[in-house]
């Protein structure tokens, strides 16, 4: 009897979290696989945090995303990390596990790189020179990420200096620190370009970069995906630039999350990202 099958849930832990388009993504997967399960929004206050991490083993929950602002907090909650979320110390999804313990994972480094193949299957980090413009904790995650994957030639910009020196700790081989009024200077003879600064996201104003000095053969990446197409993407995409919004980084990273919960690697379909792009 169906009754007998157990109901799993998951979902997306953040605040605010009702413009997240994770739950469009792992219901229709739900749906496709026969699963019995869901998988919602969970609006949690950042005071709750703690509470609420903890509380998905008492409620019997498979696990959940960790969405902004949350997933530097809820990373000392876990029982286990995973190599990835402890090199990036943040993390993006938990796994409950039978016993109740909880496993942290960082799927973004995943999402985003694969996201870069989906657009260019011959893309390779060691290519040139990447910008990136950010050093939160977006830009921490696809740092480690590229260096992961082979990058040796990073130049971080951002609008105050410590923060990103901070973040280049441990791995100024790689990552050199270039300052903001320099930012454009610094696309000079770059093959990659990334924004991971939430400007130019719905509601902010755009990135101010001059994209002059970038040549035309460079990748322009950005993390965001409200809306699709930022004014960067906008601008590069003129001018002649392949471009690659947060879209499929989003997509990518719910594979592993969904497999780790419900046991189905899903795959990502046109006909999932059609549902997508109609809520835009």
């Amino acid at each position: 009897m169906a009754d007998n099958i157990p109901f799993k849930l998951a979902g997306v832990m953040g605040m605010p979290i009702y413009q997240s388009r994770s739950p469009i993504i792992h219901n229709h997967w739900i749906k496709a696989h026969g699963i019995n399960g869901a998988y919602g929004h969970f609006p949690v206050q950042p005071d709750n945090v703690e509470a609420a991490v903890l509380g998905l083993r008492a409620l019997g929950i498979a696990g959940c995303n960790i969405t902004l602002p949350h997933k530097l907090a809820a990373l000392p909650l876990m029982d286990v990390l995973s190599p990835m979320a402890q090199k990036m110390g943040a993390i993006n999804c938990i796994v409950v596990q039978a016993d109740g313990a909880l496993h942290g994972h960082n799927n973004d480094g995943f999402g985003y790189i694969q996201s870069l193949r989906d657009i260019n299957p011959n893309w390779r980090a060691d290519a040139g020179p990447i910008v990136i413009v950010g050093a939160g904790g977006a830009a921490r995650a696809v740092i480690a990420a590229l260096i992961d994957e082979g990058a040796s030639d990073i130049r971080l910009v951002n609008r105050t200096r410590a923060t990103a020196e901070k973040l280049a700790e441990g791995q100024t081989a790689v990552v050199q620190v270039h300052e903001w009024h320099e930012r454009s200077e610094a696309l000079r003879g770059a093959a990659m370009l990334i924004n991971a600064t939430s400007q130019g996201m719905y509601g902010q104003p755009p990135l101010e970069l001059d994209l002059a000095p970038l040549p035309v053969t460079a990748m322009v990446s950005d993390l965001i995906y409200i809306p699709l197409e930022t004014p960067l993407l906008a601008q590069a995409k003129a001018r002649g630039n392949t471009t690659v919004n947060g879209l499929g980084m989003l997509i990518n990273q719910a594979i592993p999350a969904f497999e780790a919960w419900f046991g189905v690697r899903p795959r990502a379909t046109p006909e999932l990202n059609r549902l997508l792009l109609a809520t835009f």
